[in-house]
């Protein structure tokens, strides 16, 4: 539950650690920017200090850094297009530790192959994964299951599922019925 530069609570923490914070992510990315999901990619960073980056046609890349603290995208987010002061630490490079990054492991986490799926299938998948992915987690909090458990019990909820068109109704639907599935999953084989 220590994540190296973060203290965001064990929800968040366990999505982290899965990567599925950045499956969700990659889905938000798909229908903020209105973009297909193959153009998002995940880029693992260590030090927590870009927020976000995007390329554009010509090649340039432009992204938003910063200390490992959420309150300025936050702000950006909230007063775009619009700049206003604040309180926090400025950022200044000369006091940033080296920055890396990576590539994904999609084979050790499997959670961005099933965020991609539930793009892909479109309609309620994506309310199912999610609803699927909370308990679980959940449960694992709970040590009802393990943690290595939590994508198969994930993408089990999401195998059951039939997707319809997303409309508010079929997706409280959808999210009840995989909550009580993944509870159902977890009594019946005590992960």
């Amino acid at each position: 539950m220590n994540h190296p530069t973060w203290n965001m609570g064990g929800k968040i923490t366990i999505d982290s650690a899965t990567l599925m914070n950045k499956g969700l992510e990659m889905i938000e990315a798909k229908w903020l920017f209105g973009v297909e999901m193959e153009q998002v990619r995940v880029v693992v960073h260590p030090q927590s200090v870009i927020h976000s980056m995007v390329k554009f046609t010509d090649g340039s890349v432009l992204g938003q850094l910063g200390w490992p603290n959420m309150r300025l995208p936050i702000i950006y987010a909230l007063t775009y297009p619009e700049r206003h002061s604040n309180d926090l630490k400025n950022w200044d490079p000369t006091d940033t530790p080296h920055l890396t990054f990576e590539k994904p492991d999609e084979e050790t986490f499997p959670s961005l192959s099933l965020a991609r799926e539930a793009s892909r299938v479109g309609g309620t998948m994506p309310a199912t994964m999610n609803a699927a992915n909370e308990e679980t987690v959940a449960a694992f909090l709970r040590g009802k299951c393990g943690f290595l458990d939590i994508p198969t019990v994930v993408e089990k909820a999401m195998s059951e599922h039939s997707a319809t068109a997303p409309t508010l109704h079929s997706i409280l639907d959808a999210d009840r019925e995989a909550r009580i599935r993944v509870r159902e999953s977890l009594g019946i084989h005590s992960c």
